[in-house]
């Protein structure tokens, strides 16, 4: 591996542009399949499907958020190794974040699959729509493990700067997936079943192209050591476990969304679970700059380089804003082509105008805390960010939802969910660039003394 440190030089702009960008591609690919397979599923003619695997979505959405909190681990403690120029002790942490999110990811997936039928039901979902989304879990829970390593590897190559191959590994996976995705749902006849074995596919297909890059390419895999791994376990988890719980704070709130909007119908149920496929993919460049802009802020951190990583927050701050605005307005413009695709009408289609109206220029509130939750946890104070996360999905969630269902009905659902976002996104904000500030100063005290 190139032991330069790649992002305590240059262009701060450029890099996170790239990096967020490259990394968008990536993601975008992956969610526009799952996107793909709700408006496959759709073409089958029955709501009822639709809405299963909406709520399918939202329990795997837990699952692989759960695994994302090791992959945050992965790229903090390598960025932070490879900005020291310590390169063995970035090989050490890659291989044992592996090992530790293979070993989380199983444990979660045994209770998710225990658990099957209840966590079902908790989201409101009954009769054919509880099937569905049975048949689609069943299948591709199980699988998650592979998710979790394909991601904690993506995560070692952004740390080291390979943002290329990090897009490729999600890339290539999304590519397995929109080509098997038609020949299993109805080639084969198989339905919900279909989709659920091409995204199984899509899945391993990562795993493979991942390990294999950070291995082949980077030389970044050492042979374990127990008494390595029990020494880095406790960094490892002071980062992941706090990640942990800031990336299952999101899906848990939406699964509360979700039954709080399965009360007024299950046209409501499968227009938000569009809705549900519709962020991640007009989005994903917002998710992958927490992603992205966390490797650049480690590699300076490692380097005591303060002047840049504020500046690399602030340039990701508006950055965030330019595109959130951009692509609130085409979902503006584009909100009949959404509703037509899917053909909907009645609920799901007051919905869709609803998120593309008014909705959707909240997600910058939402940027905003990713971006911060990069920050506390490439800077030592993982435990912040999962409490600004778990406070939005619980404080900043469930009396805003309360509250706006009771004046607004199924509509107000989502108001509520939006100013939630909005005040903890500018916590977030404030939190962070005092926090940055302060480091600096006590980081040039230490210099002069």
């Amino acid at each position: 591996m190139n032991d330069t440190a790649k992002f305590v030089q240059g262009k701060l702009l450029r890099h996170i542009v790239v990096m967020s960008t490259t990394s968008a591609v990536g993601l975008m690919s992956i969610f526009f399949v799952d996107l793909l397979d709700m408006f496959f599923i759709s073409l089958l003619g029955d709501p009822d499907l639709v809405a299963g695997i909406g709520i399918a979505g939202t329990l795997t959405f837990l699952v692989t958020s759960i695994s994302i909190g090791t992959s945050i681990a992965a790229g903090a403690l390598v960025s932070k190794s490879v900005g020291a120029k310590q390169v063995q002790k970035a090989r050490e942490y890659a291989v044992n974040v592996l090992l530790i999110a293979a070993l989380i990811s199983i444990g979660s997936i045994a209770v998710v699959m225990l658990y099957l039928d209840q966590l079902i039901a908790l989201m409101g979902a009954k009769g054919n729509v509880a099937a569905s989304a049975r048949e689609y879990l069943i299948l591709v829970v199980p699988s998650s493990v592979f998710l979790a390593l394909g991601l904690g590897a993506s995560a070692v190559l952004r740390a080291v700067g390979d943002a290329r191959g990090s897009m490729m590994s999600t890339l290539t996976g999304a590519v397995v997936n929109a080509v098997l995705d038609p020949i299993f749902i109805f080639a084969l006849d198989l339905g919900v079943t279909g989709a659920a074995i091409a995204s199984v596919f899509a899945r391993v297909t990562i795993f493979i192209y991942a390990m294999n890059r950070v291995h082949s390419k980077h030389k970044l895999f050492t042979r374990p050591n127990w008494l390595n791994f029990r020494q880095d376990t406790g960094p490892i988890l002071n980062i992941a476990l706090p990640a942990m719980l800031t990336n299952a704070a999101t899906p848990l709130a939406n699964a509360y969304v979700m039954a709080s909007l399965a009360v007024f119908g299950s046209g409501y149920v499968a227009g938000y679970a569009v809705i549900g496929r519709l962020i991640p993919v007009c989005f994903a460049f917002v998710f992958s700059l927490s992603g992205s802009v966390g490797p650049i802020l480690g590699q300076n951190f490692g380097a005591g380089s303060w002047a840049r990583v504020q500046r690399a927050l602030s340039d990701a701050h508006l950055i965030n804003i330019a595109f959130c605005v951009a692509m609130s307005i085409l979902l503006l413009i584009g909100q009949n082509i959404i509703i037509n695709l899917f053909k909907f009408d009645g609920q799901a289609a007051d919905l869709i105008i609803l998120f593309c109206n008014f909705i959707a220029i909240s997600f910058i509130f939402n940027g905003m805390l990713f971006v911060s939750n990069a920050a506390l946890n490439n800077l030592g104070s993982p435990r912040i960010s999962s409490a600004l996360n778990v406070g939005k999905a619980s404080i900043g969630t469930v009396p805003f939802v309360l509250v706006g269902a009771h004046f607004w009905q199924a509509g107000g659902v989502l108001i509520g969910q939006a100013i939630g976002s909005v005040l903890f996104g500018v916590l977030g904000y404030a939190m962070v660039k005092v926090k940055v500030a302060r480091m600096r100063k006590e980081h040039e005290t230490a210099q002069l003394t």
